[in-house]
């Protein structure tokens, strides 16, 4: 559940992003810029402030959700 509202979350801040970029002043794009740095620096140090908002919030992690790969190899008996 944490992901899905972490996808909507960041993908409706990009989207604003592009539009105050467009429709009020440039300069926001250097808010999608932060967007983009925080996502890279989450993917190498594993920590978030928004997954740990989130989760202050009561969101619970719970079973992985829309973009999963199912382990085939669960199933698979040898």
């Amino acid at each position: 559940m944490l992901n899905t509202y972490f996808r909507v979350i960041v993908g409706f801040m990009v989207l604003l992003s592009v539009l105050l970029t467009v429709y009020v002043n440039p300069n926001w794009m250097w808010f999608t810029v932060f967007i983009g740095v925080n996502l890279i620096q989450s993917a190498f140090t594993k920590w978030c402030l928004l997954e740990t908002i989130l989760q202050k919030l009561g969101v619970k992690k719970g079973e992985a959700s829309g973009c999963s790969v199912p382990n085939i190899n669960k199933n698979r008996s040898n």
